[in-house]
């Protein structure tokens, strides 16, 4: 986290009147002052960020006046806050406007406990799912998985490349659309990302493992916001692609992918340098039991920070072969 900016977080608080020290540092660690005194104010939102959008949101709760979010329809990003918001009465409203999305919300209102049910992430599911489609004469069943159309992209974007996927028992919980994942392998085709990137930008790494995969080019635009993760999403997946001879070009907008359908043992092992990003680290290792290659993975611990149970499911469920080694 020390190494990520700051300056989405720092811009939009100090607008509503919060104080950042050291002036004009951007990175943590950062001291926070708040205010008596916020002010409602307009935001617009460019970067596609559920997170910079929640941020405001919830800093509006308490906040006296009406803060309004201006959401570029270009990147509209997921909406889980506002669902969240909508159903525990805060004072919100959603608009679709001819620009993206208008949110407004008055802050001060008393809010009261709640109870609310997080359902499974899809996130997380796009590892097992990419597993899936890319192993002979495989099925997966995943149920309760969160299926806000915010968040469901990733599957769109496989359906058009041929990916056997179906959503069934569609349900409502918490204010959400919940059902069953079902996908079976499936022949892909090259894939071909330009829109809507704040909507698969968590799934993206695991995307790239799929699109090295499988024949043909595949291309991904617009994707600069990978940079700011973690860690540079774009830089280490090439890497990896590196090291087992997987042609990439790569620019700080884009990433072109010329994949290869058999791989597999063309290289007997490779090294990923986690850089403490467990999507990175989770994607480096479905690489791996797709094509056979033994891989050394630093910092493995860090995917528990979205899915600690991943060691188990691979090793005890689906077969494979992961060992941790203390240094």
């Amino acid at each position: 986290m020390n190494k990520r900016d700051f300056s989405r977080v720092i811009e939009p608080l100090e607008k509503v009147g919060a104080f950042f020290y050291p002036k004009n540092k951007k990175t943590l660690p950062l001291i926070i002052e708040g205010t008596s005194m916020p002010l409602a104010q307009k935001h617009n939102e460019n970067k596609g960020s559920a997170q910079i959008k929640s941020m405001i949101l919830l800093s509006a709760l308490s906040t006296p006046g009406i803060t309004t979010i201006e959401e570029n329809k270009k990147k509209i990003s997921r909406n889980h806050t506002e669902i969240l918001l909508k159903k525990i009465d805060a004072n919100i409203k959603v608009k679709k406007t001819a620009k993206g999305n208008s949110i407004s919300l008055e802050g001060q209102k008393n809010i009261f406990s709640f109870e609310y049910i997080v359902s499974s992430d899809p996130s997380s599911a796009a590892f097992l799912i990419a597993m899936t489609l890319l192993t002979p004469n495989s099925k997966l069943i995943i149920n309760n998985v969160l299926c806000n159309k915010t968040r469901i992209f990733f599957l769109k974007v496989l359906r058009k490349i041929n990916a056997d996927i179906k959503i069934k028992n569609l349900r409502t919980v918490s204010g959400e659309l919940v059902g069953s994942v079902i996908v079976r392998s499936s022949k892909l085709k090259p894939i071909l990302v330009s829109k809507n990137i704040g909507k698969l930008i968590d799934e993206l790494p695991v995307l790239f493992i799929i699109a090295a995969l499988i024949k043909g080019v595949s291309k991904f635009k617009n994707i600069e916001d990978l940079k700011h993760k973690e860690s540079n999403r774009i830089l280490e997946s090439k890497k990896i692609f590196d090291q087992v001879g997987i042609k990439c070009k790569m620019t700080k907008n884009s990433m072109v992918i010329f994949g290869q359908e058999n791989i597999k043992n063309k290289t007997k092992s490779i090294l990923t340098k986690t850089k403490g990003d467990h999507r990175i680290c989770m994607s480096s290792i479905i690489f791996s039991l797709l094509t056979g290659i033994e891989n050394k993975i630093e910092n493995f611990e860090t995917i528990n920070t979205s899915f600690p149970g991943f060691l188990s499911l691979i090793n005890k469920q689906l077969g494979g072969k992961i060992e941790i080694k203390k240094k």
